[in-house]
């Protein structure tokens, strides 16, 4: 299974690379997940005129959900990351539980943001 980022998610919109890739992988693997985090970000940054393909994007895929486990996850990871000096985001240790708490990959454009461990993370560029 295949938990999508945000940065792949808007990079699927605007039909780049990622668009393929992901049209590639509905032959070989069930529809790809997201959380909720993902469709607050993929609404936050979209356009007006992409309001139609957002809502045919996101209903095409599966969503997760954040329960406390994935707070508690995301919560200890930002903690202890912080104390060895890398600060992550609320977002992507979010985003990185529910990818763990549902056994999937995350596709990322941005691996370095996911140092989590018992992540495996699959890098998507962006802007190709």
């Amino acid at each position: 299974m295949l938990l999508l980022d945000t940065t792949v998610l808007m990079e699927v919109l605007r039909g780049r690379e990622a668009a393929r890739r992901l049209e590639e992988l509905r032959e070989t693997e069930p529809p790809p997940l997201i959380c909720a985090i993902n469709v607050y970000e993929v609404w936050r940054g979209a356009r007006t005129p992409e309001e139609a393909a957002v809502r045919r994007l996101l209903g095409a895929l599966r969503t997760v959900p954040l329960t406390a486990r994935e707070g508690e996850m995301a919560g200890i990871w930002r903690r202890d990351f912080a104390s060895c000096g890398v600060t992550l985001s609320q977002s992507d240790c979010l985003v990185a539980a529910a990818a763990v708490s549902a056994g999937a990959r995350l596709a990322t454009g941005n691996p370095k943001d996911f140092p989590m461990p018992d992540l495996e993370v699959e890098h998507w560029p962006t802007g190709a």
